[in-house]
């Protein structure tokens, strides 16, 4: 046995197979390009290492794309075997028993098997960004900011992964509304680990939140070591920068942005997807026409209308679908809902709720029904969290209520929402928040016709 640079046991052979899975932790952390090729160079080098299969299937998982789930089920087998046939630790243990629970439908086991592991082993930084990721697409903030504190002790100046770990705090902080704590973390995490992609969108998110748009602009421009050699997480780190020129009334950068490089790659990953729809109908929503871009990405979110991994990425399908008058593909989407609500697991209590209620919203607003759409959106949104992602990615939904809400003419009720994005940002007011309450005060000086 020995020890990888998060200090924690692994049954790897040879120091070549250790060198490529420390290059893959190191590549995983910092959401690096290189992460699958330095894995397939453990397994390659080593064929029995069950841990290398069982991180395969987790992160295969995490794509929320429906033939990933074969490519986990395989790995998930190939786990077993090398399991019967060489000894293990028992942080190998357990990553494989991660891989069990997510495929029987619960990642919230999954996590708490991670959970396991950092009892033991509280520096393995593997273990507890795995969790944090989890957490993320489960929408659980406080347990990314418990989880991530509880191993923080452990973590000194020496620690090779200490900035990493600072950038999962970070997100977390800014998650719970932490938004000082969550820049200093982020920030000091930086220094330490100047690649860390993750950190430096959590302070970006700290500046979205504090509507201090020239600041995150800055950050990230001034930062691309920490993103532009990314995977397509850098298209993420691009969405932000052209959410920050929109709340400057940067319209038409925030589109060129959209272009030249958040859609730069027509992928068909569903976080591509999510930024592209997101911030389609955020301009949509200030009045911009967006052209036939919505064309592109309702043929993509057509082919994913079975996948149901995960509802956030469905809802996002579904804005995709409406953008492109995609009528017969939305109404396929809510049958599927409709099924998925009646079955078992973690992902199936999302659709349940908040999703069918969600989806009803959006295919209210879609239609122009805005009262519907308001009234479903609305009761949808204390379970909102729980699709996953984050306040900023959430918030085209937030913005879509307040929208229906204005349409509508539900004047007290539009405010009650306002007035509480408002407090969720600690009384930093962007644009949007801005331009709405000034409707809401027209909407109040005209008389109804």
């Amino acid at each position: 046995m020995t020890s990888d640079i998060c200090n924690a046991p692994l049954s790897l052979k040879t120091p070549e197979a250790l060198n490529s899975w420390n290059d893959m932790v190191r590549a995983f952390l910092a959401h690096g390009t290189t992460t699958p090729q330095h894995l397939g160079a453990v397994l390659t080098a080593e064929p029995d290492f069950a841990m290398g299969y069982a991180a395969k299937g987790l992160f295969s998982l995490m794509m929320g794309r429906a033939e990933m789930w074969e490519v986990a089920e395989a790995a998930r087998d190939a786990a077993h075997r090398a399991r019967a046939a060489n000894p293990i630790t028992q942080r190998e243990e357990w990553w494989i028993i991660a891989l069990d629970r997510w495929l029987a439908e619960s990642p919230t086991g999954a996590v708490a098997a991670m959970e396991h592991i950092l009892d033991v082993y509280p520096e393995d930084t593997l273990s507890a960004k795995t969790g944090h990721a989890i957490r993320f697409i489960l929408g659980d903030a406080t347990g990314m900011r418990a989880s991530i504190e509880r191993v923080l002790p452990a973590y000194g100046a020496d620690h090779p992964l200490r900035g990493y770990i600072m950038g999962c705090h970070a997100f977390s902080l800014e998650e719970t509304g932490e938004y000082a704590a969550a820049e200093r973390a982020g920030r000091c995490g930086l220094i330490y680990a100047p690649d860390d992609a993750w950190g430096l969108h959590a302070v970006t998110h700290v500046h979205d939140m504090r509507a201090q748009a020239d600041a995150g602009i800055k950050l990230i421009e001034e930062n691309p070591g920490a993103w532009d050699q990314s995977n397509n997480f850098r298209y993420h780190v691009w969405w932000h920068k052209a959410l920050l020129h929109m709340d400057r009334g940067e319209h038409e950068i925030a589109l060129a942005l959209y272009d030249d490089q958040i859609r730069a790659d027509k992928t068909d990953d569903y976080r591509d997807i999510a930024n592209a729809t997101s911030l389609l109908m955020r301009l949509e929503l200030d009045g911009m026409e967006v052209g036939d871009r919505w064309n592109e990405l309702g043929a993509l979110a057509a082919n994913r209308i079975d996948d149901g991994c995960v509802v956030f990425a469905d809802l996002h399908y579904q804005l995709a679908l409406a953008g492109a008058g995609q009528k017969d593909a939305a109404k396929a989407m809510t049958a599927r809902f409709a099924h998925d609500a009646k079955q078992v697991g973690d992902m199936a209590a999302r659709v349940t709720n908040p999703g069918v209620t969600a989806l009803a919203g959006l295919n209210a607003f879609a239609e122009g029904r805005y009262s519907d759409a308001f009234t479903q959106l609305a009761a949808a949104r204390p379970r909102m969290q729980s699709i996953g992602g984050s306040h900023a990615q959430r918030d085209v939904f937030e913005r879509m209520t307040i929208d229906a809400g204005l349409q509508a003419g539900h004047a007290d009720a539009t405010e009650t929402i306002l007035l509480e994005r408002l407090a969720l940002r600690a009384g930093h007011e962007d644009r949007f928040t801005a331009t709405r309450f000034a409707r809401l005060a027209d909407m109040r000086r005209i008389p109804a016709q």
